[in-house]
């Protein structure tokens, strides 16, 4: 531990430096309260023994500087050595920055009992930064789990609904188209009965890391919707767009093969994608739902003419897909 005494008095200082030497402490010794404060600076010391009658900068301007060039987070205990302790000047002392005063001529034993104290509360300081770290580190992990599906590792509904609203009000603010897409597994509870839960989790993992590197820019965003139904959130995009990217995705998940005896869309598994576009009324901040009804709705339209397909809508006017 390593300790500033600013301190014009040789011989008071001396003593004091000797005393905190016999603790174990590595001292440091300014004469002026400028020199003090170039001190400090080079030196960052763990505790300061400070003066307040000096030349030039008495004391109290000494330790206001000291509080100003500490970071946020950081504290250094100051503690005063004065023969002057009137109500005033000790009121005036912890004021300016002060965490404790000493009157001259100093007291070894005094000196000590206050030093140990100081370096009891900076222990327990240090340990309360950590814990505060590690409690900070500990909720951002928290948040980033709560917003992610725990089998496929893609967003989850309640990332998706927060994003939706979120761009909603965005494209009505700029008067920016919005797609969203709705996409069912073809056929999922046939795949499920026939191939077990464990070869089914395996699926959707596959489908939503298939999704997901479908997405063309960093603002669109693939969730989990619910079982083996997922969504995306495409901002910017209008219905051309957004079909470009269903088509894309649709044939992603064909290719990649997954055997599937059981659905009545194709050998492989498939998905059925629905499709909706607006461009969201300002004053209608609710409005995301009837996004969502219309995306359902042409998504039933999709599963309804044979599923491995997409449909679109605008605003519910469904669109049969080329």
């Amino acid at each position: 531990m390593k300790a500033l005494i600013i301190e014009d008095t040789v011989t008071s200082a001396t003593l004091v430096c000797h005393s905190l030497g016999r603790m174990g402490l590595e001292t440091v010794h300014a004469r002026d309260g400028t020199a003090g404060i170039e001190a400090f600076k080079r030196e960052r010391p763990d505790l300061v023994l400070l003066d307040i009658v000096m030349p030039g900068m008495d004391g109290f301007e000494v330790a206001q500087r000291i509080r100003q060039l500490e970071k946020d987070g950081e504290w250094t205990p100051i503690i005063f050595l004065s023969a002057r302790t009137s109500d005033e000047d000790l009121e005036r002392g912890i004021a300016v920055g002060g965490d404790d005063y000493l009157a001259k001529p100093v007291s070894e034993a005094v000196l000590k009992a206050k030093v140990r104290a100081m370096q009891r509360i900076a222990q327990m300081r240090y340990s309360l930064l950590v814990l505060t770290r590690k409690l900070d580190e500990a909720n951002r992990e928290l948040t980033r789990i709560s917003s992610f599906d725990g089998l496929t590792g893609i967003a989850n509904r309640r990332t998706f609904d927060t994003t939706l609203l979120r761009e909603w009000r965005r494209s009505a603010r700029v008067g920016s188209p919005l797609s969203l897409l709705v996409i069912d597994v073809d056929c999922f509870k046939q795949f499920n009965d026939a191939y077990g839960h464990q070869v089914g989790d395996e699926c959707l993992k596959a489908v939503a890391r298939s999704l997901s590197c479908n997405t063309r820019r960093p603002a669109d965003l693939v969730a989990r919707y619910g079982g083996e139904e997922f969504a995306a959130v495409l901002p910017d995009t209008d219905q051309e767009g957004a079909e470009s990217v269903a088509e894309a995705m649709r044939r992603s998940i064909e290719e990649l093969a997954i055997t599937h005896r059981h659905s009545s869309a194709a050998p492989v598994v498939t998905i059925s994608v629905g499709i909706a576009t607006t461009t969201p009324d300002r004053a209608d901040d609710g409005g995301f739902a009837s996004l969502l009804k219309c995306a359902d709705q042409a998504l039933y339209g999709a599963k309804g003419n044979g599923r491995n397909r997409w449909n679109a809508t605008r605003c519910g006017d469904l669109v049969t897909p080329v």
